[in-house]
């Protein structure tokens, strides 16, 4: 079991001048941990539903990882995710190749159709009806495809147009970074996931399981349906780590959705990171890990 974190807050009690130095000490943190992954969002307005009124500061995303990976040796570096709308498909392709080269082989290209309207209207970001947020998703996913493999024959999609889809450098990692492609939509985005993802990404509800068990058997459907293994996906879980909560009970937790078919916990606080909680992640990945291993029970 990989256990991540998502860092969806960043109104640190110094405000913007300490903000840099929280930030360092958080992913720093995490990489001497074990943590697999920083996960930021990709907003230019704070969309964390259980964020408090004041908490407002939010950073663009690929800057951010930048940082961070100028911060870390090991964690691996995404965004949770990016609106596909965003940002021209290659200048997103070129900042996801050079977060990778640039930390050695750390980046995920982390992807979905986008949804904040009311973010889109006031920081003037498109957003076009769905069916062709999803075209585009697809599209970008082809063309990330094509600059990772150097094939600079002209591309022609409906949406996107390119003459010589040039990517140099290359990523270090082959045939590219990962791809996770966020939500859960049963008809388009999990059939995406089962084409062209490296991972998706579920959310925690607190059903007894029974969303998560109905998503993964849709992906397999969708899997067996287009001849694609479906163990060849990453299947992760954002969960809400509690105020208070022990690594003894997050275990107990992240043992729960093992048996459900996850395979990596991707951890969100309500509020900023603290020390505390990280602790308490760094206690529990041990003991995941041991799980996890050949004969570890």
């Amino acid at each position: 079991m990989r256990v991540s974190i998502a860092v969806t807050n960043y109104s640190w009690p110094g405000g913007r001048e300490g903000l840099g130095s929280e930030l360092a000490r958080l992913v720093r943190g995490a990489d001497q941990a074990g943590v697999d992954t920083v996960w930021v969002p990709d907003h230019l307005l704070q969309a964390d539903p259980t964020a408090a009124p004041g908490d407002t500061e939010m950073l663009e995303a690929y800057t951010t990882l930048g940082f961070l990976a100028a911060q870390t040796e090991r964690v691996r570096l995404g965004t949770m995710v990016t609106g596909v709308t965003f940002r021209p498909p290659a200048l997103l392709v070129k900042a996801v190749t050079t977060l990778d080269v640039l930390s050695g082989g750390r980046a995920w290209l982390g992807l979905g159709a986008g949804y904040h309207g009311e973010e889109a209207a006031a920081m003037g970001l498109p957003l076009p009806p769905v069916a062709e947020r999803f075209e585009r998703l697809e599209e970008t996913v082809r063309i990330a495809a094509r600059m990772w493999a150097g094939d600079e024959a002209p591309f022609e999609g409906r949406h996107y147009r390119m003459g010589r889809p040039e990517g140099s450098p290359r990523p270090i990692q082959s045939p590219g970074p990962p791809i996770l492609i966020g939500g859960t939509g049963e008809r388009k985005t999990l059939r995406l996931v089962a084409r062209y993802a490296n991972a998706c990404n579920l959310f925690d509800v607190p059903d007894g399981g029974r969303t998560v068990t109905r998503k993964l058997a849709v992906l397999a459907q969708h899997c067996t349906d287009l001849g694609r293994p479906c163990d060849q996906i990453e299947k992760t879980l954002s969960t809400r780590l509690e105020a208070g909560e022990s690594s003894e009970a997050f275990v107990r937790r992240s043992a729960a959705a093992a048996e459900l078919g996850i395979e990596h916990m991707v951890v969100l606080t309500a509020g900023p990171w603290t020390a505390d909680a990280l602790a308490t992640l760094a206690a529990a990945i041990p003991t995941l890990r041991q799980a996890a291993s050949p004969g570890g029970g």
